[in-house]
């Protein structure tokens, strides 16, 4: 129902904001805002096609990877944590097992097999659900661990920022790593308050507590690395683990006497009509969003807020990185041109160009990943879902501003 209301508001605030660009002169803004539906859904097809092979390719792998068992393995193993943050997920289900892959490739930047993990986990969560077309609480606090983008290795960011000459482009690595973790912690605290799930528990806890340290740990490790060092052990860190998850599941499924390929085929089939079934979810969110940004409204929003802080008398340096935050949870690739956009004009090294990467790197895209996965399982209404996410990403954006003030 909230999802509903805000993309009707995108609509009624672009007409508001076109309307009021015609009186001041600007007699192609209605072109502008048409054209950009046509651009929009134009690509959230493309991008839905794009995500076909990968699809294909990672839910066939995860395919292998439940008839040889390491899923359910996985699923034992973290039960014990994942019982008490997914209370309504029975004890050992399948579904542990593709959250944990869903989580662990977002923390390493493994973009292409998050997403299928990801709507593997939406899949095995649905067939639990006893309301076809609302979000469980389970639903619910994966979506914010995905919003909240824990990110261990933000390797595109980085690459972006030696692509644009920054004297170090890894000096933003863990000013990122802090402000994930923090998004992260609060999207978990949020939704456990509303879920009523105590985070007090010994086990959780400990978990939570495990988490701060081991990115802790990280953030020591890589900070005794010169530049070039860092690039090199996180692309091979990366494609390395990938390709290991790949092989483990192939061996295992050798082992355990199952027909590999025919298991890959089936796995692979699912992703074909995944694909397919989130295209019209992904042309509504992402032509709302296209429309708000053609109108002019999200650029008078950034001056709003510049005007209001500045006769707060706060310090100002930070509205400009502001487009990237304000983006991220609309679009992805719109973040990410916003972030190039801002390196381009006040260069890597400001202030301001670091800021833009920290807010790039501190959440994910909310709205996006709502479409994404809810509409794999056509979830209509989404309960609260939209409020922690968002919330979880507003701590971040707070979160990276003031790390980026200590740091910078």
């Amino acid at each position: 129902m909230v999802l509903n209301y805000i993309w009707i508001a995108f609509f009624l605030i672009a007409f508001v904001f076109g309307a009021f660009q015609l009186c001041m002169g600007d007699t192609t803004i209605f072109q502008k805002i048409v054209d950009s539906t046509f651009d929009t859904s134009k690509s959230a097809f493309e991008i839905s096609l794009g995500l076909t092979g990968v699809l294909a390719l990672w839910l066939g792998i995860m395919k292998i990877g439940e008839r040889a068992g390491v899923v359910n393995a996985l699923a034992r193993v973290l039960s014990p944590v994942f019982t008490k943050l997914f209370p309504d997920i029975p004890k050992n289900h399948p579904a542990m097992g593709s959250i944990f892959m869903n989580i662990a490739s977002n923390m390493l930047g493994l973009d292409n097999a998050a997403t299928p993990t990801g709507l593997k986990a939406m899949q095995q969560m649905q067939e639990l659900n006893t309301r076809k077309d609302t979000a469980t609480n389970p639903m619910i606090m994966f979506l914010v661990l995905n919003t909240s983008g824990l990110t261990i290795i933000p390797t595109t960011i980085l690459a972006f920022r030696a692509s644009y000459g920054a004297a170090s482009p890894t000096d933003v690595f863990i000013p990122i790593l802090l402000a994930t973790t923090i998004a992260t912690l609060a999207g978990i605290i949020i939704t456990s308050a509303w879920q009523r799930i105590n985070i007090f528990q010994p086990v959780l806890l400990a978990t939570m507590t495990g988490l701060v340290a081991f990115v802790g740990l990280v953030v020591w490790s890589f900070g005794q690395m010169d530049k070039d060092t860092l690039g090199t052990v996180t692309s091979i860190a990366s494609n390395l683990i990938l390709l290991g998850i790949i092989i483990i599941f192939i061996l295992t499924g050798l082992f355990r006497k199952v027909n590999v390929y025919d298991a890959f085929i089936e796995g692979a089939k699912e992703g074909f009509t995944t694909a397919v079934r989130i295209i019209p979810y992904l042309v509504a969110i992402l032509v709302a969003v296209g429309v708000f940004r053609a109108s002019g409204a999200m650029d008078m929003l950034i001056d709003g807020i510049a005007w209001t802080v500045k006769q707060c008398g706060i310090n100002t340096d930070f509205v400009g990185a502001l487009p990237t935050a304000l983006m991220k949870p609309l679009s992805g690739s719109g973040a990410r041109g916003l972030m190039l956009e801002t390196m381009k004009t006040y260069g890597p090294d400001s202030f301001v160009g670091r800021l833009s990467c920290i807010f790039q790197g501190s959440t994910d895209t909310t709205f996006y990943i709502l479409a994404v996965y809810f509409g794999s399982v056509s979830i209509k209404y989404t309960r609260h879902a939209v409020a922690c996410g968002l919330l979880a990403d507003l701590v971040g954006v707070i979160a990276a501003v003031f790390i980026a003030y200590i740091f910078f």
